[in-house]
Formats: structure tokens, sequence, C-alpha cells
């Protein structure tokens, strides 16, 4: 992605919050529930994290009409083309809203860019309980390309979404790219998945580690070496330790400040509510 192009996130896309700037610091103020989200959306072209599962994909689709309007795309420039890219994973394409999304982008002919990461579980639900065909096949219906890409290989995922975002911002239309990977872990912490899938198939997909293949590449080619593999180990633990550390200190916020960003001008009602919300919590002050 280029400075200008918007992602629309769904609610754990912080490697793409990473490339796009954000402070991961603000983004996990979000999870503790101190902030409002943590971040100037506008300030990294990075929308503020969707819960509501595909709600992103109409999020970036309307975007990206905006930007059709506003003429900044095929003009040839490539500072000013733009386009807007959506991620949601398998369980998403299910939702109405991502496929009302594909439905408006196609007949619109949007510049946005539809990133299916395909980890074969939503939940505990397998890929055929949700679809019938892969998501990258889907596309046909709606008129827009779709491509599957080895979402384990970082070099193909960065080759095929170039080549989506630059056929988005040149005026040629919206592409849905389908990255077919695997859930290593548990969906959730609550989650066992030991209970709904086979050893082997989880040690068979352990190999195809993107993050490994990714070094012994750059290794073999004489792009890195292990002191730079060593350097880059010990700042990523640093970060890490970083990040705990600062979760842990995180400050609660004042109770009033929810009503605070919830309307950018003054809201009666918000107002009332803040009142009454002020005067009940002042019931619990002593003499």
């Amino acid at each position: 992605m280029r400075t200008q192009d918007y992602a629309f996130p769904g609610y754990r896309e912080h490697g793409v919050a990473w490339c796009k700037g954000v402070d991961p610091i603000n983004l996990l103020g979000m999870y503790r529930g101190v902030n409002h989200g943590g971040w100037d959306s506008n300030e990294n072209n990075f929308h503020l994290y969707t819960i509501v599962i595909g709600n992103q994909m109409l999020h970036a689709t309307g975007y990206a009409m905006g930007i059709q309007r506003d003429g900044d795309v095929g003009t040839g420039d490539p500072d000013r083309d733009t386009a807007a890219m959506a991620f949601t994973g398998d369980g998403g394409t299910a939702q109405g809203d991502y496929n009302e999304a594909l439905v408006f982008a196609a007949v619109t002919q949007a510049p946005v860019v539809f990133y299916v990461q395909n980890n074969h579980w939503a939940i505990s639900e397998p890929n055929d309980r949700q679809f019938t065909i892969p998501p990258y096949r889907r596309a046909d219906g709606f008129g827009l390309p779709g491509v599957r890409v080895d979402g384990n290989d970082v070099i193909a995922c960065l080759a095929v979404s170039k080549a989506a975002l630059d056929r988005a911002r040149g005026g040629d239309g919206p592409t849905l790219i389908e990255a077919f990977t695997y859930r290593m872990g548990a969906h959730t912490s609550s989650d066992d998945p030991t209970k709904y899938r086979i050893n082997e198939e989880v040690d068979l997909w352990r190999a195809k580690d993107p993050i490994d293949r990714m070094r012994k590449h750059l290794l073999e080619r004489g792009v890195i070496d292990d002191e730079w593999i060593a350097g880059i180990d010990a700042e990523a633990s640093d970060l890490a330790a970083k990040l705990r550390r600062s979760c842990q200190q995180m400050p609660n916020p004042p109770h009033e400040e929810m009503f605070a960003h919830a309307y950018a001008e003054p809201h009666p009602l918000i107002e009332r509510e803040a009142a009454e919300f002020a005067a009940y919590q002042a019931g619990f002050d002593d003499d």
C-alpha cells in the first residue's frame, strides 16, 4: 500500500497497523478498554478496528467510491491515485455486509482490494461449513477478478497485493485476493482446537511457517546473516516486553470520558446523559 491508500481492518490486522505506522500501544489500549480506538485513523490512513465481522468491506467500498468521485484514480500520478483495501477472514465471507460490498464494488468499478485470509477455520467451523467453492472463485459471480495466493509466502502475497492495488489505482476496478493459510493456535482463549482437528494437519502446516520460509529464502541468497537475525530477534523481544509492560501500566481513564468523543460537536442528548452519569457517580462520594 502507498501512503495515500486507506486500509479498512477487521480487528486482528495488527501487522497491517504496524506497517501503516500505528503505535501498537495505542492499538492495544482499545483491547484494554481505556481509549476510544486509540489512534487518529486519518493520520495513518488506517481505519479504526471493526468488531462487526464483514462490516469493514462496506466501509472500504464506500470510501473507494468516494475516491473515484474525487477523481483520485486513473490519473497516472503515483502520488495522487489512491485505493482502499479491506481485510477479513474466511468466516467473514459468509456475512451479508461482505457480499453487499462486492456487489457495489463490482458495479461501480470502485478502486478497492478485498483481502480474505482463509485460515481454514471460522472459530470452530471448517471451510466446508462456510462455502462450497473457495472465496477467490466466488469473485466470478460478482463480476470481478479473484486470485488465490499462498498466504504463507511473503513474497507471493506482496506481488499479488501490489498488482491488485496497481489495478485499482489505475481505474480498472476491484480485485478479490484469497490468501490460503492456516490458523495454528486456538481461535480464542476459551477455544480447544484439539476437539475438532487432528494434530497431523497442524504439523503439516507448521512446516510451512511463513517466517521460517522467508528467513531461509533470505539466508540462501545472502541478503541476511545469522548476526542480522539475532539482532532482529533481540529487537522483537524488547518490543514484546515493552508492549506487555505498557499494557499493564495503562491508566484507567476518567469514567466521564466515555461521553467526550461520541460526536464532533456538542450534542444535547449526550450532554444530558453525561450530567446524569456525573450525578450518579457523585452519589458514591464521601461527605
